[in-house]
């Protein structure tokens, strides 16, 4: 029986597809057939795309950090036809000392990219699951396994929907419902362009917060190494793999910080095994 992997044409349901990523998959999805509900805070920023694929994709509003938006959005879609690739993708970096953030962008960095996530994952699982399977794309980052100063609030939302979609992963593998984490490294999607930034306090002004703050916004995006393009073929690549892998790597960057950071963590991990074992009752 063919399955979703071997689908002539699948529908897909992408988040933050107005630019960068979002925007690359939405353009490759439907240069190889597929139809595609592209979610964006600007619909014109995909009139061109309409042009060219015309039915093919459909463009919604969507705020992520309205909840009521996102059911009504997603009842629309399922309304028209069934989804078969769901891609988290919106997302944007608050940068800053913990310190420095205020109540309002802690909460709208979480719910960006973990609270929205995981009401979307849910909101799919169970039309999935009637339909006999799919695949649900977490757009991670490799700050969802690595810590840098900063990012606090961006790593607790990459970091919590990391663990999240590890675990649903395993509660719907059986319905033949896929996830996958992907990983990239800098990527030249304009990213680091849309950085937003905290108000700047004389405490942490000169010191590592400081000196992270000007380096990312003195950035030059076009010495990252990532292709949008390559990298939005490698995510769709998965999507015709039977059994598409739990985290997806992109970016030697990525590949080397995420490779030090759990070297160390294994490397603090068996330094405590003594200590680990010390704490059982004692018969």
């Amino acid at each position: 029986m063919p399955t979703l992997a071997d689908q002539a044409e699948r529908h897909w349901f992408i988040t933050g597809a107005a630019g960068g990523l979002g925007r690359h998959l939405t353009a490759h999805a439907l240069r190889e057939g597929d139809r595609v509900t592209a979610t964006v805070r600007r619909p014109a920023a995909l009139d061109d795309l309409r042009e060219t694929h015309g039915d093919r994709l459909t463009v919604e509003v969507l705020d992520l950090t309205r909840p009521a938006d996102i059911d009504r959005v997603i009842g629309a879609t399922l309304r028209r036809r069934p989804v078969d690739i769901v891609v988290n993708n919106a997302g944007y970096a608050v940068v800053g000392a913990a310190e420095e953030m205020t109540a309002q962008q802690v909460r709208d960095q979480v719910e960006v990219l973990l609270l929205a996530p995981m009401m979307i994952t849910r909101a799919f699982l169970r039309p999935m699951r009637e339909q006999g399977g799919g695949r649900i794309i977490q757009i991670s980052s490799m700050g969802g396994q690595i810590g840098t100063p900063t990012h606090s609030a961006y790593h607790a939302g990459k970091w919590g929907l990391e663990g999240y979609t590890e675990s649903v992963s395993q509660e719907v593998a059986d319905f033949d419902i896929h996830l996958t984490l992907v990983q990239p490294g800098a990527t030249r999607t304009g990213f680091a362009a849309a950085l937003r930034y905290t108000t700047e306090t004389a405490p942490y002004r000169d010191h590592v917060v400081g000196r992270t703050r000007r380096a990312l916004a003195g950035a030059d995006e076009s010495l990252f190494t990532g292709d949008p393009a390559r990298l939005a073929a490698a995510v769709h690549a998965t999507t015709r793999q039977h059994r598409p892998p739990l985290r997806l790597t992109l970016g030697a960057d990525t590949y080397h910080a995420i490779h030090a950071a759990l070297t160390e963590r294994r490397t603090a991990l068996e330094s405590q095994q003594p200590l680990a074992a010390s704490v059982a009752f004692r018969d």
